[in-house]
C-alpha cells in the first residue's frame, strides 16, 4: 500500500457537491492499493498512520502522534499512486490492484484504524471526488508498506 499523508488543520471530501467525509485537525491520507497487498500491509499502514510523530509538541518539534493530539483521519482511495510514468507521457495504472480487491482492502484499512480508537472518515470509493484541505506546515510524508521508497 502506498500513502501520501498530509498533516491538516481540516479536510473534507465532496462528491457531487455533497460532503461525504470531513475532519478537523489530523491527517489526510491518500491511499493506493497494489495487487500484492494483504492484511499485513493494512496492519503496517494503520499502525504507521496512528503512530507517525509529525505533530508539534510544546517546543515546536514534530514529536507527537495522531493519538497524542486527539486528531482524526480522512482516508481517500487513490489508485493513481500506482501510476507508472516511466514510459511516455500517459501514466499506466496496471500496477494498481483490481477494483474489488482495492475496495476490500481500503475498507479493511479504515476499519483497522478505527479499532485504534481514532475517528476515521473516508471518501467514496471509485467516485469523482473533490478534496479540500488546509495542509498544516505544510507537512507531507510518503509511505509504502513494501518500503520501495
Amino acid at each position: 500500500m502506498r500513502c501520501v499523508v498530509q498533516r491538516v488543520k481540516k479536510a473534507a471530501v465532496l462528491v457531487g457537491g455533497l460532503t461525504v467525509g470531513e475532519i478537523g485537525q489530523g491527517l489526510l491520507a491518500l491511499v493506493g492499493v497494489g495487487p500484492e497487498d494483504n492484511s499485513q500491509d493494512i496492519d503496517w499502514l494503520a499502525e504507521k498512520l496512528i503512530g507517525l510523530r509529525i505533530f508539534e509538541d510544546d517546543e515546536g518539534k514534530m514529536n507527537l502522534s495522531l493519538t497524542d493530539v486527539g486528531g482524526e483521519i480522512l482516508l481517500v482511495s487513490q489508485f493513481t499512486l500506482f501510476g507508472d510514468c516511466r514510459k511516455g507521457k500517459r501514466p499506466s495504472f496496471s500496477l494498481a490492484a483490481p477494483t474489488e480487491q482495492a475496495r476490500e482492502l481500503f475498507g479493511q484499512l479504515a476499519d483497522t484504524v478505527r479499532l485504534y480508537g481514532v475517528k476515521a472518515q473516508t471518501g467514496q470509493f471509485q467516485a469523482d471526488m473533490d478534496v479540500e484541505l488546509v495542509n498544516q506546515g505544510p507537512v507531507t510524508i510518503l509511505l509504502d508498506s513494501k518500503k520501495s521508497f
